[in-house]
């Protein structure tokens, strides 16, 4: 009986050997991270060495963007970190469903925590394929102007580690569904995810501030 209590007090994404080092898969991923974090600072440079250079050009085309409509864009991204943690908390505790009706939001586990990110992130590029082509229609495209060129390089490529991210979470969501138990390693996939989303989160935090904020 003592090794029964043992066992079902240690969560489920401890279970089937503790696994206190750290997993390889998410050293690995922090350090791919990290060379991303490389790629995102030379667009920033580029974004800022191209800027100064044509500061009339800047002080004319900013005005095309919509700030109100990419701060709201913004800020359902922004949550979606929080949503994404969430999920994380519930996969760690070993939840990988809702407990009771989809409404009681405090029972909710893994899957409906990353259904609810998956569904923000799909919004914010549906925001942002919305606000392309309303630039589009204005004249600012890729070939008109090297502002041009450069909001779409960095927005573009955000856009694209975003829609990874999307891809991802349709991975982690897929395994649950499939597998028979909630293990460490669909615990760990599932973090993993969180440390890439909450990168993309920050990320564009910084291209917001930068493209939108700084005139």
């Amino acid at each position: 009986m003592a090794l029964v209590a043992t066992a079902t007090a240690i969560p489920a994404s401890r279970l089937h050997g503790h696994h206190d080092r750290p997993s390889m898969v998410s050293v690995g991923t922090i350090i791919w991270l990290a060379s991303e974090l490389m790629f995102f600072a030379a667009l920033f440079a580029a974004y800022f060495t191209i800027r100064a250079q044509s500061t009339e050009l800047w002080a004319s085309e900013t005005g095309l963007l919509n700030i109100p409509f990419a701060s709201v864009n913004t800020t359902i991204l922004v949550l979606s970190s929080v949503t994404c943690q969430l999920g994380v908390f519930a996969a760690e505790r070993g939840q990988v469903s809702r407990s009771g009706s989809v409404l009681k939001i405090k029972g909710w586990g893994l899957r409906e925590w990353f259904i609810l990110t998956y569904v923000m992130g799909a919004v914010f590029i549906g925001g942002q394929a919305l606000e392309y082509a309303e630039l589009i229609a204005e004249g600012l495209t890729i070939p008109a102007n090297a502002y041009g060129t450069v909001f779409y390089l960095t927005t573009g490529f955000h856009g694209i580690h975003v829609t990874g991210g999307l891809i991802a979470f349709l991975f982690v969501l897929g395994r649950t569904y499939l597998a028979r138990r909630f293990t460490h390693e669909q615990a760990v996939s599932a973090i993993v995810v969180s440390y890439y989303w909450h990168f993309v989160d920050v990320v564009w935090i910084g291209l917001f501030a930068t493209i939108y904020l700084i005139k």
